[in-house]
């Protein structure tokens, strides 16, 4: 299995600090948030590779986080490199992860996680999960609020647990189970990314290749407690760093 960690964006939500150093990097009590999720990754005995995947802008602070990391630890991490420099001329996940997918020619099942998201669900249940399903597994948080399911990518499952709809930003939440960005795929799946892009769909939220890959077969939810921080914006970093300095503290 691949772990894929996605750190392709320009993060102007939360410039001046993202202007020069990538939100992934980002401390969160004296680590970046990077950190935070390579830890859990390195727990995980069916990962056998690591890739992070960013653009050229941010290529000279990853390559020196990399290259910290692979010199102090057991896990070598990849980075891989999207050709882009700019918001304006950016690939978009879902474009990212098919250029990823093709330059490594991956053709193993992948842990897709977005470099901005901290959570405390254990990925060894999330592993278990996928493998009892063998079909594509999304990782899903309630935020048990109408209002604030209107600014997240939200599902509608059946009593099986697959997804029957997946609307982005919805105005009307059909619930309030919010779509993490933390993805489990077979690897037959992975070609999908290329027939989604060429039938001409949107490239930037991964939530619009999960609701067209709903459509095409069966894509579960494995549902979670604890916490979740989707990292967008000012709040949610000082959200995300109070949570952890009380949690390390207790």
């Amino acid at each position: 299995m691949k772990a894929i960690i996605l750190c392709g964006g320009y993060a102007k939500r939360l410039w001046p600090l993202t202007k020069y150093t990538p939100k992934p990097l980002l401390d969160i009590n004296g680590k970046p948030i990077l950190d935070h999720i390579v830890n859990k990754l390195e727990k995980i005995e069916d990962v056998d590779e690591i890739l992070v995947s960013t653009n050229e802008k941010f290529a000279a602070p990853f390559m020196e986080w990399t290259d910290i990391h692979n010199k102090t630890r057991n896990t070598k991490l990849k980075l891989i490199i999207e050709p882009t420099k700019e918001e304006a001329g950016k690939f978009g996940t879902v474009e990212g992860i098919r250029y990823l997918i093709e330059k490594e020619n991956i053709t193993d099942d992948c842990l897709i996680i977005a470099g901005d998201n901290l959570f405390d669900f254990e990925l060894p249940d999330f592993i278990s999960f996928f493998r009892n399903k063998k079909s594509p597994v999304i990782a899903v948080y309630d935020v048990k609020d109408k209002n604030k399911a209107m600014i997240y990518g939200i599902v509608g499952i059946d009593e099986k647990n697959r997804i029957i709809d997946f609307v982005e930003k919805p105005e009307s939440p059909p619930s309030t189970l919010a779509a993490t960005c933390c993805y489990l795929l077979p690897k037959g799946a992975l070609p999908l990314f290329e027939t989604y892009i060429k039938e001409g769909n949107r490239k930037d939220s991964p939530g619009f290749f999960i609701d067209w890959l709903s459509k095409q077969q069966p894509v579960h939810v494995f549902s979670f407690d604890g916490h979740w921080f989707d990292i967008g914006d000012f709040e949610s970093l000082e959200k995300a760093r109070e949570f952890m300095k009380k949690s390390l503290s207790q």
